[in-house]
């Protein structure tokens, strides 16, 4: 069998595996078992053309998905890059807040609030948190990081005349779902989350540290009480090459 050896694993030129595939995935096997490890910089287009015997389109794709899904990041002028592993979020199917989750990964939280204020009502949103559409809400802004990293911009709503309790709450600090529950006697039970793929807009990108346009998880959630009630709806950007979720699912 024809094969050719390079410093990440071999490729196999006779085989019906097409060889971009391939350079695919012994890069990512050499990320997985430590060989490349976060930071390092790899081998130049040209390098893995040489080494391989390959197109340069052939080594462009194999290095563009790994882009996308997250393995690898380019710097304009420099190279290409093995990103931080992913953080892997079980938020789909454990309600945590997201300082206890990153606490339980061994990961430094923080907050960074960029807005919190009254804002007039917003007819879709005072629509599914149940309120007069003439009901002010509270319109809060952050960024999330872990061990120093932004890994999510969040966006969240609340209804002003619920929660006039929580005007002079520190959120760069405290919980919000705890303040609900301390100050307001009003405890989040469950969520509805919704998810899909989005690219980030030019404000999205510098608040997270990416490049405009880069791949985000668009996550929007409602929080409702026990009984039912909604009383909170945000709409998160989680980058998507620092996070992955996961989900448990049992045969009844």
């Amino acid at each position: 069998m024809e094969s050719v050896d390079f410093m990440f694993g071999k490729i196999h030129k006779d085989i019906p595996v097409p060889m971009y595939y391939q350079i695919k995935q012994v890069i990512l096997t050499a990320i997985k078992n430590g060989l490349l490890q976060p930071g390092e910089m790899l081998p130049t287009e040209l390098a893995f053309c040489e080494q391989y015997e390959v197109s340069r389109p052939t080594i462009r794709q194999a290095l563009n998905e790994l882009v996308i899904e997250g393995y690898l990041y380019r710097l304009k002028g420099k190279g290409t890059f093995v990103s931080s592993p992913k953080i892997e979020a079980k938020f789909l199917s454990k309600l945590q807040n997201f300082n206890d989750e990153m606490l339980a990964k061994g990961l430094t939280p923080s907050t960074k609030v960029i807005t919190f204020k009254v804002i007039s009502g917003v007819q879709d949103i005072n629509n599914r948190l149940k309120r007069p559409n003439s009901e002010k809400l509270f319109y809060l802004e952050r960024v999330r990081f872990a061990n120093g990293e932004p890994v999510v911009y969040v966006e969240t709503f609340f209804s002003y005349d619920q929660f006039q309790k929580l005007e002079n709450v520190d959120f760069v600090s405290e919980s919000l779902y705890d303040s609900m529950k301390l100050k307001c006697n009003c405890t989040v039970a469950r969520v509805n989350r919704m998810i899909e793929a989005v690219s980030v807009s030019q404000k999205e990108a510098t608040l997270l540290e990416i490049v405009k346009g880069s791949a985000a998880m668009l996550v929007k959630t409602t929080a409702f009480t026990k009984q039912g009630i909604p009383v909170e709806y945000s709409i998160a950007r989680y980058r998507g090459d620092r996070n992955q979720f996961s989900v448990e699912l049992e045969l009844e």
